[in-house]
């Protein structure tokens, strides 16, 4: 189904929940930059997520854990100067909201006033529900995210899927159902069981957006450097390349290195 969102001037959470209502999934990406973003929001995305994956993509870092809150903001001030209608969605960094809800509020007031994002999103169900309720009393939207949670990796120790178990499983159905009560207005499912993410998202009436969950989520995402092929050495089952854009960016270079070379660039038209 192509959007049915073109008269919709700005994609807000009340559109996700209704999108959710009627049965239109939701698209979302990763952007980091203007440029990109730009693109993103002129192709008709629903969400963008200035994700902690640019720790990764971005930096070089092998975990989402270096990256900063001001690093964060950097990259969300990018991303919102570009956009016009998708709702953008700012991954709090690690370090800025675990354990400490005061310090929670602090970084998502910080996001939204200095980047100018719709929205924060946060890792975990339970063990971070002071910090949601404290965040949401100050009228900022946020977005859960369940199954793999990558700033993690440490305490998992593995990448692997998550909530295979029984008891992993129904934790997740849970905290899904708390991050609802809670107010959030969506939640991520990263990498679990299809039937799990079918079963969550059929409990939830607030929207689950899916990445190696399956297609039974009320949307999906992905890395935006994944999906177009900036990236070589990741090969995920659930990642769908788009473009092989690494091969392609190489290779314009190298024509344009030997163009260089060859004194073939400038030409006479290519100069003044």
């Amino acid at each position: 189904m192509m959007s049915a969102n073109k008269e919709i001037k700005r994609i807000t959470t009340h559109v996700l929940q209704a999108m959710k209502a009627r049965g239109e999934k939701i698209a979302m990406l990763t952007a980091y930059d203007f440029s990109l973003a730009r693109i993103l929001d002129e192709a008709g995305i629903d969400i963008i997520l200035v994700g902690d994956s640019a720790s990764n993509v971005m930096a070089g870092h092998e975990t989402t854990l270096p990256i900063t809150l001001n690093q964060m903001i950097y990259h969300a001030s990018a991303v919102v100067r570009a956009v016009k209608k998708a709702l953008v969605v700012v991954d709090l960094p690690f370090g800025s909201y675990q354990g400490n809800s005061k310090l929670a509020l602090e970084s998502s007031i910080r996001i939204m006033k200095e980047s100018g994002a719709h929205a924060v999103k946060l890792e975990g169900g339970a063990e971070v529900a002071d910090s949601v309720k404290r965040i949401l009393t100050a009228g900022i939207p946020v977005m859960g995210h369940l199954g793999l949670i990558p700033q993690s990796i440490y305490k998992f120790g593995t990448y692997a899927v998550r909530a295979k178990e029984e008891q992993e499983a129904e934790k997740l159905v849970a905290d899904a159902l708390l991050l609802e009560k809670l107010g959030c207005f969506g939640v991520v499912l990263e990498k679990i069981p299809a039937d799990l993410a079918k079963r969550a998202s059929e409990q939830l009436v607030i929207p689950t957006i899916g990445i190696g969950a399956g297609q039974h989520t009320d949307g999906q995402v992905l890395v935006l450097h994944d999906m177009l092929g900036l990236t070589k050495d990741f090969h995920p089952r659930f990642l769908r390349r788009y473009l092989d854009l690494f091969s392609t960016i190489q290779g314009a270079v190298q024509h344009y290195i030997e163009d260089v070379k060859n004194k073939d660039f400038p030409n006479d038209k290519e100069q003044y």
